[in-house]
């Protein structure tokens, strides 16, 4: 891997972040998006106490749906369980987070969202206060306490801070103006509209856009085609969408320390390793 690595911002909003990243290697970028999913903590409900249900959905439902919620997360304020000083196996307020849900249909059926949940802690609450939760018919109740911690994508798919994170190699695409005859075939198949034809030209209209699936190059009437595509070797372009417990730029920024402690924790080992052989 190249010692230099340059880092330029594609596309940056709220929960979205594209990024172009040069002078790494395969291995690296595996790495780096398997410690985004699977190692960058966030909150989630973990565990539940009911303490009335009335409706017809069992507490079991009723926890995995609560579970789901994506939570407003804090890294500084909370401790992972296994890391809190506390060594409690039900918690305290440097790990632990408790939301109440109090709710009754006395007239008509009416569902709940994930508004209604009241936190101890303002700043962890659901991303969004219309997710639903349930639905009460008349007469129906439901009381509950949720304990919220943080975790790792690796142990539950809800402690998962993205719902989408990629990466891909930045294409590259030639087309010969000697062999391409400007007949629009490569423009028609491409499903991305990477290409676009103005007059008697075929010309590149988003590169970024390629996923280099070579139907361009194979619809070429011309032999050897007009339509190149390759990538470069040590260049890829890395997408990843938040859940919105996290901003794009906290979940990079972990992800790149945590990969970085792993990788210098390695170093470390195989130096105790040599060492003990020599």
């Amino acid at each position: 891997m190249s010692k230099l690595v340059e880092i330029e911002v594609l596309e940056k909003d709220d929960k979205n972040m594209r990024l172009l990243i040069r002078g790494v290697d395969v291995p690296y970028m595996n790495a780096l998006r398997r410690t985004v999913i699977a190692e960058v903590p966030c909150m989630a409900i973990d565990e539940i106490v009911v303490i009335e249900n009335s409706s017809t959905f069992q507490d079991e439902v009723i926890a995995h749906r609560l579970g789901l919620i994506p939570l407003k997360t804090d890294l500084e304020g909370y401790n992972l369980p296994e890391e809190c000083p506390c060594k409690s196996e039900f918690g305290c307020n440097l790990c632990r987070v408790t939301l109440a849900l109090d709710v009754e249909s006395k007239e008509k059926t009416r569902t709940v969202y994930s508004g209604e949940l009241e936190s101890e802690n303002p700043s962890i609450i659901p991303v969004s206060d219309t997710i639903p939760i349930i639905k009460l018919a008349k007469e129906q109740k439901l009381k509950l306490e949720a304990y919220a911690r943080l975790g790792k994508g690796k142990n539950h798919a809800k402690w998962q801070p993205v719902s989408m994170c990629t990466h891909k190699y930045f294409p590259k695409i030639e087309i010969s103006c000697k062999k391409c005859d400007g007949c629009g075939k490569c423009v028609e198949i491409c499903p991305r509209k990477v290409l676009a034809k103005t007059g008697n030209r075929i010309e590149i209209r988003d590169l970024m856009a390629c996923t280099l699936c070579q139907d361009c190059v194979e619809t070429c009437p011309q032999n050897p085609p007009a339509v190149k595509i390759t990538w470069e070797e040590n260049a890829f372009i890395f997408a990843l969408e938040s859940t919105c417990v996290l901003s794009p730029e906290k979940i990079m920024t972990e992800a790149i320390k945590i990969l970085d402690g792993q990788l210098k924790d390695l170093e470390r080992q195989i130096k105790v390793k040599k060492s003990e052989k020599d």
